[in-house]
């Protein structure tokens, strides 16, 4: 008899100790142990160590990937994604990378470039495609219940003005509050600088359509002074099919956040999701028993939770603990399955720079009057001339 294939742990390491969203996550997961915590803050970094019980701690990342550990999970600040996603892949290691991407086209390239020549895992952590909801329309639009989609929209509204200064709640008074850097790769961009979790969900609604151009258009600045960034901004996306996305952008408004907001339109239904205060997702789908010709009337999505995939349905106590609705288990279920071979990674690199391109040709978009901004094709560009930023 021939001995049963013996099990090896994957071992985890993160860098950026205020990440840890999908921590939980690989915590509930068989054969998987994370190991190493990188950050550097010392006294924070030995603070969430301890608290989560993850026995190695490094101030250096390069030491960190010298080590032991089989993946990296990228949780700094934005402007370090690709640098240090960069690194782990070339050390040997697998990627899940926090979102955005990167920060600049020449970086969505190179990060591109590197995934494909080291041949290992990269995903990037869109948690938002994961929230149960999100995933339960995409397996009825897979289902063809919505028939054939041709609009949707995602809105991101959450003011995170006070989380551009790190403030010293003891000794300083909030004149004196140092910018983070939330001050500068955010809220001091233009255009839809953060767009992957409106994007994302809807993205994959569509289900292998690419965007063909970018266009946006802002309020202009009415609420704070103090910020490059616009109050709101609305990014149109031209998908390869001639269907359309829309995008709305807001983190500087005084309002309730809403960072939820998903909608989908197609020939034979749509789909809203919440707007607050009461609201409740709800869905149309044509022919229901009981509608009468020419009559429509909204229904709550619960009524299809047989559509909700099983996975969720099962979910236990302990990975709905993992954060986001439970999102961030299935995160890290994904990407070790991706790293142990048994699928594709859900996010993969050419998705991760598509979705982030949209922050980077907004920006030019909207400093140019909403001019159309035509997007590069990362999954099939073969030659630096395709890289080319066309005016």
């Amino acid at each position: 008899m021939g001995r049963e294939r013996q099990r090896v742990t994957l071992k985890i390491g993160i860098v950026g100790a205020r990440g840890l969203s999908a921590l939980q996550g690989f915590k509930s997961l068989p054969d998987t142990e994370v190991v190493a915590l990188c950050d550097l803050d010392e006294a924070y970094l030995k603070e969430a160590a301890e608290a989560n019980g993850i026995p190695r701690t490094y101030r250096v990342y390069e030491d960190m990937l010298e080590s032991d550990i089989d993946a990296v999970v990228v949780s700094t600040p934005m402007q370090l994604h690709v640098p240090q996603s960069i690194q782990a892949l070339l050390a040997g290691k697998h990627v899940l990378s926090e979102v955005t991407a990167g920060v600049t086209m020449d970086e969505l390239w190179w990060l591109k470039e590197t995934v494909e020549e080291t041949g290992l895992t990269y995903m990037l952590a869109e948690n938002y495609c994961y929230i149960p909801q999100n995933q339960m329309i995409l397996n009825m639009a897979k289902q063809g219940l919505f028939g054939d989609i041709y609009f949707g929209e995602g809105e991101y509204i959450h003011d995170i003005r006070e989380l551009a200064f790190r403030y010293n709640r003891d000794t300083e008074v909030r004149e004196n509050a140092k910018p983070t850097w939330r001050k500068y790769w955010q809220l001091g961009k233009r255009g839809a600088y953060y767009p992957t979790h409106s994007l994302g969900p809807v993205m994959q609604w569509f289900q292998g359509d690419r965007i063909r151009s970018v266009s946006c258009y802002g309020t202009g600045w009415n609420t704070d002074p103090r910020f490059r960034q616009e109050d709101t901004t609305i990014t149109m996306l031209k998908m390869a099919s001639g269907k359309l996305i829309k995008l709305r952008l807001d983190c500087i408004s005084k309002r309730p956040h809403n960072m939820t907001y998903y909608s989908l339109q197609g020939t034979k239904g749509c789909y809203e999701a919440p707007r607050g205060f009461g609201d409740d997702h709800k869905i149309w789908i044509e022919g229901p028993e009981g509608e009468q010709p020419g009559e429509k009337r909204w229904r709550p999505l619960s009524d299809f939770s047989d559509y909700m995939p099983e996975r969720y349905r099962n979910m236990t106590e302990e990975q709905k603990k993992a954060g986001h609705w439970g999102s961030d288990f299935f995160i890290a279920q994904d990407f070790v399955r991706a790293v142990n071979g048994e699928c594709k990674p859900a996010i993969d690199v050419y998705d991760a720079c598509e979705w982030t391109a949209v922050a980077l040709l907004s920006e030019l978009s909207v400093m140019n009057g909403g001019r159309e901004m035509e997007m590069p094709d990362f999954r099939n560009a073969a030659t630096y001339a395709e890289q080319i930023i066309k005016l």
